[in-house]
């Protein structure tokens, strides 16, 4: 059955913040927690590596200037890792093509110390809505792929004859079957793949990046 996206309630959202000022991190902490959320505080990006990270809709609030590895340099080694976290940098001495160079690797938002608290909690919000959607769509991709697996070498033979607009007829002579016997495949595809329409079926065959029949 195709996945159904249930939001997952504010409690359930977590905050990373990953700052070296004890007091930047207390008063982040407080502010994120004010409005519903889990937050985990960290010094270093080293110490945020090695902790638990609950597998919920997450962001991660990280300082551009950190002992260690800087804001920008882990960054990139998580997008190499292909850990898609949403991230909001803040600092206090960024400058225009440091804040050019973090959105178009795929930051949330590059906030200057100091910012108004609404924000952050604006950008907070975009990350972890986004960090939802995300998680739904690979759940389903997930769950799509499992039904795939479940047809039969005949189905999967006729899949890309289908969602390729091939009319029954045409698939039934490219593949010496009856009419009929076409017909029976399709309905235990659409059944097995959870799909109510042809429509949704093609959907599927795109998001499972299945090639489409070339006559």
């Amino acid at each position: 059955m195709p996945v159904i996206s249930i939001p997952a309630p504010v409690s359930e959202k977590q905050v990373f913040v990953i700052d070296d000022d004890a007091a930047v991190r207390s008063s982040l902490s407080a502010l994120l927690r004010s409005v519903g959320l889990h937050v985990s505080t960290f010094s270093s990006a080293a110490e945020f590596l090695s902790s638990h990270k609950p597998d919920v809709p997450s962001c991660l609030v990280l300082d551009v200037h950190l002992p260690g590895v800087s804001g920008i340099e882990f960054q990139a080694e998580q997008a190499k890792a292909n850990i898609r976290m949403p991230i909001i940098f803040i600092t206090g001495y960024g400058d225009i093509p440091m804040a050019v160079h973090a959105m178009k690797a795929g930051a949330v938002e590059f906030l200057m110390k100091p910012f108004r608290d609404q924000d952050l909690l604006d950008a907070v919000w975009v990350a972890l809505d986004r960090d939802s959607a995300r998680r739904d769509r690979e759940r389903e991709l997930s769950n799509l792929a499992l039904a795939y697996e479940t047809l039969t070498a005949r189905e999967q033979q006729l899949f890309p004859l289908v969602t390729s607009g091939l009319m029954h007829k045409q698939i039934a002579f490219k593949l010496e079957l009856a009419e009929g016997t076409v017909k029976v495949h399709l309905r235990n595809i659409m059944q097995k793949m959870g799909a109510g329409s042809l429509a949704a079926l093609v959907r599927m065959s795109d998001l499972l990046g299945i090639p489409q029949h070339r006559s």
